[in-house]
């Protein structure tokens, strides 16, 4: 057996945690049209416990990308390995922005929008971490 480390301990929380995140987003993508047909009454519970859930993994996700960024010599990267690391953090600034939004908008456009930017850009961030972890 390949023996465990810290590093690989940091990787398996940070990746635990971005599924989490952005699983529980199409969880809920699926049932929230059933919700809102059948127990529109019952959203609101639902996606308070997804909160529960989803933001304490959001915060294990900059902790955890902060640890690994910690123990990288930066000056030893290179541009496009750089570039890269720059677009996922400005994609996890969208996706946290625009599910705040999401959360706190009142409106259906709000709503709609921030939760949709708010997917697409935990998506893009992912990939782009997928790409930095193949850089090296």
């Amino acid at each position: 057996m390949i023996s465990p480390t810290l590093d690989s301990l940091r990787i398996f929380l940070h990746v635990l945690a971005v599924a989490v995140w952005v699983g529980g987003q199409f969880v809920l993508a699926g049932i929230v049209p059933s919700l809102r047909r059948d127990a529109p009454t019952a959203l609101p519970i639902v996606a308070k416990g997804f909160a529960k859930v989803a933001w304490p993994a959001m915060i294990f996700i900059v902790f955890t990308g902060a640890w690994g960024l910690a123990s990288i010599d930066v000056s030893d990267q290179s541009s496009s390995y750089m570039v890269t690391f720059a677009i996922k953090m400005l994609l996890v600034g969208i996706a946290i922005a625009a599910t705040l939004i999401h959360s706190v908008g009142t409106s259906k456009l709000a709503k709609a929008l921030g939760g949709a930017a708010g997917l697409l850009a935990s998506l893009l961030a992912a990939y782009a971490g997928i790409l930095l972890a193949h850089a090296g």
